[in-house]
C-alpha cells in the first residue's frame, strides 16, 4: 500500500496543521479520524474561518437563538461559539498534546481583527480569551503589526501561548523572534517557568507570490533584459522568502541567547507557514508544501490543500535547499524595482483587511437576526405559535439571509 504523504511529513520533522474549523468536523468524528489517519497535528481558525463556517451551516443556529434570547450582543454570540469550537477541538487535540509533550495539538483563536493597531486593546482581550479557552493546548493569535509587537513581548511574559500571525517580512520576522525571545526573558526575571510555553511565528507564504507576480508580468511584457529576469523570478519569490526566513529561524535559535534560555526549559518558536492553497492554476496544487518542508516547521493548510497533498505529495526535506538561489530572487528584486519593504507592507495592511471585513459582515448578520430573535422570545412568553413554528423562522431562512 502506498504510504500516506501527510503522514511522511512528520517523518521529516514537519507538523500538518488543517487551517479550518466547523462544528460538524469536530463533532462528527471526522477531526479525530484526520488525526487518526493523516496524523494531523493541529488547526488554526480565523474570522473568515469563522464565518463560513457559522453562516454556511444550520450546526450554529441553536446556540445562536439561546444566546440571543439571553440578550447577548453579536460580539458575545461570535465569542461564545468560537471558543467552545476551538475549546472542543483543543480536547479532539488533547492526546496529541501530551503524546508530544507539547510539540503538537493545538488550536489556534485570533483576537479581534479590528486589535491590529492597538496594544493595549490586543492584550486585553488576549487575556480574555486564553482565561475563557481554559486549555493548555492553545495558541492566542496576535498579528506582527508594529503594534502587536510589545503585546506578543508582554502575553510571553504572563505565560500565555502566543501565535503570530500575519508576518511576511524578514526584518518583521526579526522583530517577532526577538518579542518572544524578550518575553520569556522578563518571564525569568520575574521568577516564573518558562518550560511549556509555546509560541510559532506565521508567515503567510502564497499571498507573497499573488501579489509580486503581477508586478513581474508588466515587466515581462516590456522584453529586455529585466523582461527576461522577471519571467525567471515569477513564482519563486514566496519560496525564496521563506527560506530565508528559515535561515534566519536558525541563526536565532541556534545563537547563545536562546541557549541560555533553553537551558531553562524554553521552546523554539516555530516556524509556521500559512496561506499555503495555491492561488495561480499553473502552479503545482501542492507547491507550498512540497517545497517548504524542514525539520521544526509547520505547515496549515486547507482542505483542499490536505487532500492534495493526501493524493500525489512528494514529500522530501527541501527547505535548505538552493538556499543561495533563494537569495538570488530576493537580491534581484530591487534591480526591477520591487521593494519588498513595500510589498510586506502592503500584504500586512490587505491581510488585516481581508480579516476585518469577515468579521464584520458576521457581525452585521447577527445583529439583523437580534430583533427576530427578540420577537421570537416575546412570542414565546405570550405563549404564541408552537415551538415548531417559533423553530422554523431561524432555520427555514437561508445562511445567506441569517
Amino acid at each position: 500500500m502506498k504510504a500516506n504523504p501527510l503522514q511522511e511529513l512528520e517523518i521529516l520533522g514537519q507538523s500538518i496543521w488543517l487551517d479550518y474549523i466547523r462544528r460538524d468536523l469536530i463533532r462528527g468524528g471526522e477531526l479525530k479520524r484526520l488525526i487518526e489517519n493523516d496524523g494531523l497535528r493541529g488547526m488554526t481558525s480565523n474570522p473568515s474561518i469563522f464565518e463560513k463556517a457559522i453562516l454556511d451551516s444550520h450546526d450554529y443556529d441553536e446556540d445562536i437563538r439561546a444566546l440571543a434570547r439571553s440578550g447577548k450582543d453579536p460580539q458575545a454570540i461570535f465569542e461564545s461559539l468560537s471558543v467552545k469550537d476551538v475549546q472542543e477541538a483543543a480536547d479532539v487535540f488533547r492526546p496529541v498534546y501530551d503524546k508530544t509533550s507539547g510539540k503538537g495539538g493545538y488550536v489556534s483563536l485570533e483576537v479581534n481583527p479590528h486589535l491590529a493597531h492597538d496594544t493595549a486593546g490586543t492584550v486585553r482581550e488576549a487575556r480574555h480569551l486564553w482565561a475563557a479557552l481554559d486549555r493548555p493546548n492553545v495558541f492566542i493569535k496576535v498579528p506582527a503589526t508594529n503594534e502587536g509587537l510589545p503585546a506578543i513581548r508582554q502575553l510571553i511574559g504572563e505565560g500565555i501561548n502566543i501565535n503570530v500571525t500575519l508576518l511576511f517580512g524578514l526584518p518583521r520576522y526579526r522583530q517577532v523572534a526577538d518579542a518572544y525571545l524578550g518575553g520569556l526573558e522578563d518571564r525569568i526575571g520575574q521568577g516564573q517557568p518558562v518550560a511549556g510555553l509555546s509560541s510559532v511565528a506565521s508567515f503567510f507564504v502564497s499571498r507573497m507570490d499573488t501579489l509580486v507576480d503581477p508586478l513581474l508580468d508588466k515587466i515581462v511584457k516590456g522584453n529586455g533584459a529585466a523582461g527576461a529576469l522577471a519571467g525567471e523570478l515569477r513564482g519563486q519569490v514566496a519560496v525564496a522568502n521563506s527560506k530565508a526566513a528559515y535561515q534566519i529561524y536558525r541563526e536565532i535559535f541556534g545563537g547563545d541567547r536562546f541557549k541560555r534560555l533553553a537551558a531553562r526549559g524554553a521552546r523554539i518558536q516555530w516556524l509556521l507557514w500559512a496561506s499555503t492553497s495555491t492561488k495561480d492554476p499553473e502552479y503545482s496544487d501542492v507547491k507550498y508544501v512540497d517545497e517548504l518542508i524542514g525539520p521544526d516547521t509547520i505547515n496549515t493548510v486547507p482542505v483542499a490543500t490536505l487532500n492534495a497533498y493526501r493524493d500525489h505529495g512528494d514529500p522530501k526535506v527541501r527547505i535548505e535547499h538552493d538556499v543561495d538561489m533563494a537569495y538570488r530572487v530576493l537580491g534581484k528584486l530591487p534591480e526591477l524595482e520591487i521593494n519588498m519593504d513595500r510589498v510586506t507592507q502592503q500584504l500586512e495592511d490587505e491581510g488585516d483587511q481581508k480579516f476585518c471585513e469577515p468579521y464584520d459582515h458576521l457581525m452585521e448578520t447577527l445583529e439583523q437576526a437580534l430583533p427576530a430573535m427578540a420577537q421570537e422570545r416575546r412570542a414565546a412568553g405570550a405563549q404564541q405559535g408552537s415551538g415548531e413554528e417559533r423553530r422554523r423562522k431561524w432555520t427555514t431562512q437561508s445562511p445567506a439571509a441569517r
